[in-house]
């Protein structure tokens, strides 16, 4: 055979070599994002409830702080406390642990003017239909089309994970997991009668044994302060409440809700949807170095921060969510953690869902979510150890 053509049937056997190894690649199930090669012990999440991408990436919004357009009673207080003569000078003052640590040391995506988008796949635009998408990896618009507060028919990752090996009681106790919210419908997001799983919400007091002084505080302050929301407290009580399931029994999973972001601009109430997305960013910082304290969670713990919708634009469909408001489906998510690569604020990146959030957390165990539950979105693989 000539050497010329035998180079060529060479080449083309590369060529045809690489090809397929591309579309095998391509065509590999979500297995191969799963590293057993994981440091994460831990994960705590956190979700706070309609906070949108604007001010998250660009700070408080000018044309908002003013009592036209934001309810502002002190539009100078307001403006020397979050305005700032830049994008990134204003969220940072607004939320200083997520731009100067998770910005840092972990990734955040959602920024859609720089080519980050993050969305919902469900068609609601709401919150029951977010917090399902997030949790189980998957839209049901056909049974979860309500904010009602009926049990969940569908399994959440949490429940999931409760049913793995590891996961599940130990010493005979049932604490690995658990779930604490604002909203009262957070605990049946959970179905905690089918699953079984610690999910405190809203204004129920939570019974430990031992317990402590200072639940037993909060406890008496859910029963007795005066209520803003009938169907929720401010986000202090479930934050601490979890903080104290948190010392005491040390969960592998420790999922916490806030609903103020959501309450506020609902109410149109610029300076105070302002102020709780601060106390969340203040609440991230006290979970996070609480978790490096204690030697159990010391550089094996994840956090994920995400919410469960986006809001309208300014200066007034900021207050709402929905359907008819295609903008809210819009959502950002963030990552910190031991087996997450410090890529940062992410641009010019393919688009992320909601639906991948259930698949991702548990791939930072080392579990395969996706293989058990085909319709949930793939993990996201950029965060995830390689």
């Amino acid at each position: 055979m000539p050497i010329s053509r035998f180079l060529r049937l060479a080449t083309l056997a590369i060529q045809f070599s690489l090809a397929v190894a591309t579309a095998f690649a391509l065509a590999t199930p979500t297995r191969a994002q799963v590293s057993p090669d994981h440091k994460t012990q831990h994960i705590i999440f956190v979700m706070t409830d309609g906070l949108r991408w604007q001010e998250v990436f660009n700070g408080a919004e000018e044309s908002l702080m003013n009592k036209q357009n934001g309810k502002v009673k002190n539009e100078a207080t307001l403006k020397k406390t979050y305005w700032r003569g830049t994008a990134d000078e204003r969220r940072e003052i607004l939320m200083p642990f997520v731009w100067q640590v998770i910005a840092k040391q972990g990734q955040i995506f959602g920024n859609r003017d720089k080519g980050s988008d993050a969305y919902v796949t469900n068609h609601m635009f709401f919150s029951y239909p977010g917090y399902n998408e997030t949790l189980t990896g998957f839209p049901d618009d056909e049974r979860i089309h309500s904010n009602d507060n009926i049990p969940n028919p569908n399994v959440t990752v949490l429940e999931w994970l409760k049913n793995r090996p590891g996961f599940g009681e130990r010493q005979g106790e049932d604490g690995n997991i658990a779930a604490f919210g604002a909203w009262d419908v957070i605990a049946n997001v959970f179905n905690p009668e089918r699953s079984h799983l610690t999910a405190n919400a809203g204004y129920v007091p939570l019974t430990l044994t031992p317990s402590t002084p200072e639940l037993d505080l909060i406890n008496h302050l859910k029963l007795e302060t005066p209520r803003v929301w009938e169907d929720e407290p401010f986000d202090a009580i479930p934050f601490y409440t979890a903080v104290e399931y948190m010392k005491l029994k040390h969960p592998k999973v420790l999922y916490i809700s806030l609903g103020e972001t959501d309450d506020w601009a609902h109410a149109g109430q610029y300076t105070e949807y302002l102020d709780s997305a601060h106390r969340v960013d203040a609440y991230l910082r006290a979970i996070w170095e609480l978790a490096q304290s204690i030697p159990d969670y010391r550089g094996n713990t994840t956090l994920i921060f995400s919410p469960d919708h986006g809001r309208g634009k300014a200066p007034k469909k900021w207050r709402d969510h929905g359907q008819k408001i295609p903008d809210s489906k819009y959502i950002w998510m963030m990552f910190l953690g031991p087996d997450t690569q410090s890529l940062g604020e992410r641009a010019k990146i393919a688009p992320v869902t909601q639906s991948q959030i259930a698949a991702t957390l548990a791939a930072f165990f080392g579990q395969d979510y996706v293989t058990a539950v085909p319709k949930a979105g793939k993990p996201i693989a950029e965060v995830l150890p390689h």
